[in-house]
C-alpha cells in the first residue's frame, strides 16, 4: 500500500521540491497543502512539477492565499508586488495551461477521517461543512465567470461566519478561513494582520485551533500557511509549513489515520531556499 505524504508550502521552491521527491519513498502519494508558487526562485518550475505529479495520479495540491493571488494577477485584477516571482509563470508558452490547472484544484481535502486545509477551519464548521463549503469556492473558480468571483474576492469584512451569508461576501468569509485565517475569537470572528506565534495575537483571539469546542477538534487535521510555528504537532493538529522560502525546511510527514498515530508519523525533510532579504 502507497504511503500518502503531506507536505508543506513550496512556495516556488524548485530546487527544494525536486529534493524531496527523491527522498520520499517510491510510489509514494503526496498532498501539496497549498502556497504552491511565489517568493521561491522557480515558481514556474514548480507549477509544472505539481502538474504533472497530479495529473499522473501520484499527488493533490490544495489552494493557498499565494496561488489564488496568481489566479488574481493572471486575470489582470492585481498588479505583482515586490516579493511576487511569478512572472516566468506569466510569460510562459504554457501559462493559460498552467492557469487553467490551478482553477481546478480543491481548496480542501478529506478522506473522512483527515482533513486537510492550507490556513484554517472556523470553529462553527465540522469535517463534513468544511468541505462542503470549500466547494462552493471551488465551483466559483471552474465557472466560466471565474474572474468575477476574483474580482470580489479580497477584503477582511464579514470576518465572522453566518450561515446566512450568500454571494461574494459568503465565498470571500470562505476564503479568507481557508486560506489567510491564523487568530479568531472563540465566537471565530477571524483577524488578519498578525503573523507571529500561539500567543503573539491580539488580545481576546486565540490560535484558530485552539478555539474551545471547535467542531473539528476529533478530526486529524493537516495545515500550512503559517511559518513562524514550523513543524507542530498536537493532539490532532499538525502544522507544516517550516519556512521553506525563508531558509527554513521543506517538510512532508506520512499522513496518519488518527492523532495518536500522527506522533509516531514519518517526517521528511530538505534544505529550504536561502532567500536573499531574508533577516
Amino acid at each position: 500500500m502507497s504511503k500518502i505524504y503531506a507536505i508543506g508550502d513550496v512556495q516556488g521552491c524548485g530546487p527544494s521540491l525536486k529534493a524531496l521527491l527523491k527522498k520520499l519513498p517510491r510510489k509514494s502519494k503526496m498532498i501539496f497543502l497549498g502556497d504552491l508558487v511565489n517568493r521561491g526562485p522557480d515558481s514556474l518550475g514548480s507549477l509544472r512539477q505539481l502538474k504533472s505529479l497530479q495529473e499522473a495520479g501520484d499527488a493533490e495540491c490544495i489552494l493557498g492565499n499565494h496561488d489564488l493571488h496568481l489566479l488574481a494577477i493572471d486575470a489582470g485584477l492585481r498588479k505583482t508586488k515586490g516579493l511576487d516571482t511569478v512572472d516566468d509563470i506569466l510569460n510562459a508558452p504554457d501559462r493559460a495551461e498552467l492557469i487553467k490547472w490551478l482553477r481546478h484544484r480543491p481548496m480542501a481535502l478529506s478522506n473522512g477521517k483527515v482533513l486537510m486545509v492550507h490556513a484554517g477551519v472556523l470553529p462553527q464548521w465540522d469535517l463534513h461543512q468544511t468541505i462542503e463549503y470549500a466547494q462552493e469556492v471551488e465551483k466559483a473558480l471552474r465557472h466560466k465567470s471565474y474572474k468575477e468571483f476574483l474580482a470580489n474576492m479580497y477584503g477582511n469584512t464579514p470576518n465572522q461566519w453566518r450561515s446566512s451569508l450568500k454571494g461574494f461576501e459568503r465565498l470571500r468569509v470562505i476564503t479568507n478561513a481557508l486560506t489567510r485565517m491564523r487568530f479568531c475569537t472563540p465566537g471565530g470572528q477571524m483577524e488578519f494582520e498578525s503573523k507571529e506565534g500561539l500567543e503573539d495575537g491580539p488580545a481576546g483571539y486565540i490560535p484558530w485551533f485552539k478555539v474551545p469546542k471547535r467542531k473539528t477538534q476529533d478530526t486529524l487535521l493537516y495545515f500550512g500557511h503559517w511559518s513562524t510555528l514550523g513543524l507542530m504537532r498536537q493532539q490532532n493538529v499538525i502544522s507544516l509549513d517550516t519556512g521553506c522560502v525563508w531558509g527554513g525546511k521543506l517538510t512532508a510527514i506520512e499522513v496518519a489515520e488518527s492523532g495518536i498515530d500522527s506522533k509516531k508519523s514519518e517526517v521528511i525533510q530538505v534544505a529550504g531556499y536561502d532567500h536573499p532579504l531574508r533577516m
